[in-house]
This record gives structure tokens, C-alpha cells and sequence, in this order.
């Protein structure tokens, strides 16, 4: 889908607050209310827009430590690999997994209230399926400089 000036900016303005109001959005792109919500329509239909979120910052909710994994896996079946995702995608101190090309497959971001609390999740995952995993790099994030913005 080709965006206008109006789509892009649009969009610009969702991503600083997805909140706004409709009222408040046509007035900043010029068109009229109605004219406003079809193209939120069209963009959410195209999907453009998939969901209007919020972002939390972990370390002010407590979890001090926020870690990015990488983690290669051993020549596995689509079930195992099925299997994996779901254990890390129901785990509550996964925030986010990618699947990923180059030389890991997977990049986990696990959020934990300490050290010896990240400690324990990551043994616990590689414990449970040590006959998966090949290899796992980990890194401590420290700050959050850009999260999900695009320039247009």
C-alpha cells in the first residue's frame, strides 16, 4: 500500500501517543473526523496498524535487569521448535522472541528483579531443553533509546 503525506503523518503521531483522539488526530492532518477514521480503518485493514499499545518500562515495575538471548538451536523438528516457542511465549518474564536469520535462531528478551533471579529462568529453560539448544549468548540491556518508531 502506497501512504500519503496524511497516512505517514498519521502514523507519526500514533507511535508518539496511540491514545489521541480522533478529534485531535483530524485536526493535526488537516481532514475531517470522518475522513480521519477511514483511514485508521483502512490502515488497521491493510495491517499497517496491527494494535495500539503502550509501552512499560520493566526497571519501573521492579525488574531491574533486562537480559537479550540469543540462542541457537540444534537441528530439530517443527514440533520441538513449535513446543519451545509456546514454553517461552506463555513464560511471564519473556517480554519479547524473535525468530531471527544469521548465526542464532531465536532472540529472546527475559526481564527478571535480579541477577540470581535471571540465573534461575535461564538454567530452568536450558535444563528443560538442553537437547534443543546448541548455544546461548546473553547481554544485559541497559536503555531503552528507541522502541517500535518509524520514520516516514
Amino acid at each position: 500500500m502506497e501512504l500519503d503525506t496524511r497516512d505517514k503523518l498519521l502514523l507519526e503521531l500514533l507511535q508518539k501517543n496511540s491514545r489521541e483522539s480522533l478529534t485531535n488526530l483530524a485536526k493535526k492532518i488537516n481532514l475531517s473526523i470522518d475522513s480521519t477514521h477511514k483511514r485508521l480503518k483502512k490502515l488497521k485493514q491493510k495491517g499497517i496498524i496491527n494494535r495500539f499499545g503502550i509501552y512499560i518500562d520493566p526497571k519501573a515495575l521492579g525488574y531491574d535487569l533486562v537480559a537479550n538471548i540469543q540462542i541457537k538451536l540444534k537441528n530439530i523438528s517443527e514440533e520441538e521448535l513449535n513446543s519451545f516457542i509456546s514454553f517461552l511465549t506463555a513464560h511471564k518474564n519473556v517480554i519479547e522472541l524473535l525468530t531471527t536469520l544469521g548465526e542464532y535462531d531465536l532472540t529472546c528478551v527475559i526481564i527478571s528483579k535480579n541477577t540470581g533471579e535471571l540465573e534461575q529462568i535461564s538454567r530452568h529453560i536450558r535444563q528443560k531443553f538442553k537437547e534443543l539448544i546448541a548455544d546461548w549468548k546473553s547481554g544485559i540491556n541497559l536503555k531503552v533509546h528507541k522502541f517500535e518508531i518509524y520514520s516516514f
